[in-house]
This record gives structure tokens, sequence and C-alpha cells, in this order.
């Protein structure tokens, strides 16, 4: 699962269209994030079946830096991680394992 927050409509969108390039997901193409009105934060999530990779995506652009969380078994997050490094700078923020998966905190930047 990826969970992205305080970001952009678009750029919500521009991080599940590159994951959606290399993997199945729970969402269709045509499935744009929404906007919650007022100054509450919004978490845009979406789960992704790694199981099988599709193709690797382009370097995408953001409008800012996102934060990205990927929750899921240790193989699955190092897959997604991977993924996203081939449309965007990369850095980790933050991790915290468990005895079968992992949480990776991440910022996304453009390339």
């Amino acid at each position: 699962m990826v969970a992205l927050n305080g970001n952009s409509r678009a750029d919500a969108h521009a991080v599940f269209g590159a994951l959606r390039t290399a993997f199945a997901t729970d969402r269709p193409a045509d499935d744009l994030p929404e906007d919650v009105p007022g100054d509450r934060p919004t978490v845009w999530t979406a789960t992704f079946d790694v199981s099988d990779v599709q193709a690797q995506p382009e370097p995408t652009r953001l409008t800012a830096p996102v934060t990205a969380s990927l929750h899921g078994g240790y193989a699955a997050v190092d897959h997604l991680r991977r993924t996203l490094a081939a449309a965007f700078t990369v850095r980790v923020v933050g991790t915290a394992a468990g005895d079968q998966e992992e949480e990776v905190q991440l910022r996304l930047e453009n390339r």
C-alpha cells in the first residue's frame, strides 16, 4: 500500500500514475485523487500488486516534493521503492520494521 499526504491532487495523481505503469492497482487509470475542502490534512492511498512488474515508469514531474509512505512485506516495499526511483529522486526519511512487514517513508522530488 502507498499513502501520500500533504500533496497536491496533481502530484498524487502523478505518483500513482508512475506506479500504475509498473503494477496492477485497485484504482482505475482515470481515477483522480479528490481534494478535501478545509484545512485538514489529506491522505491518498492505493494498493499495488508488485508480483508482476509490467514496465518501468519514465521520469515524472511534480509541482512540489511529495511524502510517500510504503507499507507491506519487505520485498514488496523494496519493489515499490525501486520503481519510484525510476520516476523520481527518492530519499528515505524514515523506516519502521516489523517481523513480516515494514513501513518506509520517502521524499519524492523531480529528477
